[in-house]
């Protein structure tokens, strides 16, 4: 139906405009239901759209909930300074600091707050019905003596073993959180520059072969939030959830450097073994992957039940400055499904989207969909063996690894490559959907024949319409 909006003017009489004036009532109120209708139409839409997950399971009503967790529900703040914590940020505090721990556990929980001003310590480990409150202004600074952080069990890289703990460590703290507009800084210059001398002495050296600590590492906790926080300059990855479920992050503003000096295995978020993931309105930029998925690695990697599958994960409404890839699948994964990146901007990114390929472990990455991105990337999604590392510890034959019904729509980027896939015999992709993109690239080539149900739906590269 056309509707003509332009201003009416009537040289009639004024009994004859007086006379015609219901019908144009009439007609307003018309069009006016008509654009509610059509509005009402699209915003559902949108809406029901939203509400699945990649495979068509209903998304929980927990996923829309982003309200903030009241402090004084909470218990008791334990303002640190209050209890025995000097102002003085030249001394490694770390024992101080685990007292006032400690002291809030044995009194039943509370929020230890860390107060305006900056606050050094090595590795602390919050208990039961303890919080973390970060003050505007605060500093938790780690020390960059590796001897003030403690070989315990752990997970790294996709393995369980004893390792550094993190600056900041929650096991089996159910509703843990961690908030407030402060800064939790891993110091980490001093890990950065020991790591990048042992890789000039022997460039095969592992991750692992330099002694650093992450900033947060949380473990088989429930119901967690982080929010508001910044994260910054960590020695290893900057946060790491492993076997979590019901895991909140929001607002969460993580960074390290690439520049002057490159900040190593930063991974801004790495989820390993996590179900019910919400991570919202933050900033991530590191010298690594901004957000990976792990979960395991290996030729037996799926047997093990330390082991496991990333499910029902949502990124939204972030922003994505310097990274090697804005969403990674991989290295470290056997499974990860139902995971949605959508409403991100992404600026100097190296990927929008890296899917590891391992030939040393079984792998499975589906129902991956990322919608309503723009920006630019040197890439918007790489698909390649990932052959660091490989060890097939015996096993005669190599694992076969499955990437299927993943999808990219509503995407508006300028990079170098568009289509950064090449696959080896044990890879099979399949069920790929790349709908209504608008691709500005040096490279604009693709390889159609490289995914089994390949479907391009309105895709433009270089203002060309590709099929």
């Amino acid at each position: 139906m056309d509707v003509n909006l332009s201003p009416h003017y009537d040289h009639q009489s004024s009994a004859t405009v007086r006379k015609a004036a219901p019908t144009k009532k009439i007609r307003n109120r018309y069009f006016i239901l008509v654009l509610c209708v059509l509005t009402s139409f699209k915003a559902f839409s949108q809406d029901h759209q939203s509400d699945l997950f990649p495979d068509g399971t209903v998304i929980p009503k927990w996923f829309a909930d982003t309200a903030s967790l009241a402090l004084q529900e909470m218990g008791k703040p334990y303002v640190i300074t209050d209890h025995g914590v000097s102002v003085d940020s030249t001394l490694v505090q770390t024992d101080a600091i685990q007292r006032v721990i400690d002291e809030a556990a044995e009194n039943g929980g509370g929020i230890i707050v860390i107060p305006k001003g900056t606050f050094m310590s090595g590795a602390l480990f919050f208990k039961p019905n303890i919080h973390l409150y970060v003050a505007e202004r605060a500093v938790l600074k780690g020390s960059d003596d590796i001897k003030d952080y403690p070989k315990i069990p752990s997970r790294m890289e996709g393995q369980n073993l004893d390792y550094f703990a993190a600056l900041v460590n929650a096991y089996g703290v159910n509703g843990f959180t961690i908030s407030g507009k402060g800064t939790i800084d891993g110091n980490g210059l001093k890990y950065w520059e020991a790591f990048w001398k042992r890789r000039e002495e022997n460039p095969q050296c592992t991750n692992l072969e330099v002694s650093r600590p992450r900033l947060v590492f949380i473990w088989n906790c429930d119901d967690v939030q982080v929010r508001d926080v910044k994260l910054k300059d960590a020695g290893f990855w900057s946060s790491h959830y492993y076997q979590c479920n019901n895991v909140k992050i929001l607002n969460v503003h993580i960074t390290s450097p690439h520049a002057p000096v490159k900040a190593p295995s930063t991974d801004a978020i790495d989820l390993d073994v996590c179900n019910n993931v919400l991570i919202k309105g933050c900033y991530l930029s590191v010298n690594d992957d901004a957000i990976a998925l792990k979960g395991g690695k290996g030729p037996w990697a799926d047997g093990s039940l330390d082991n496991g599958s990333n499910t029902n994960i949502i990124i939204e409404d972030c922003e994505f400055g310097f990274c090697h890839s804005a969403l990674t699948c991989g290295s470290e994964a056997i499974h990860n499904k139902n995971i949605i990146m959508r409403n991100c901007k992404i600026d100097e990114a190296k990927r929008v989207l890296w899917l590891k390929m391992r030939p040393d472990t079984p792998q499975k990455y589906e129902f991956v969909k990322v919608e309503n991105i723009t920006g630019n990337a040197y890439s918007l999604i790489y698909v390649k063996p990932w052959k660091q590392f490989f060890d097939l510890q015996g096993r005669k034959e190599v694992p076969l690894s499955y990437s299927e019904n993943i999808t990219l729509r509503n995407i508006n980027l300028k990079c170098e490559v568009f289509f950064d896939v090449d696959v080896s015999e044990h890879d099979h992709l399949a069920k790929f959907t790349f709908e209504n993109l608008d691709i500005e690239a040096k490279n604009g080539s693709y390889k159609k024949s490289l995914i089994k149900d390949f479907s391009l739906i309105n895709v433009k590269v270089n203002d060309q319409l590709i099929m």
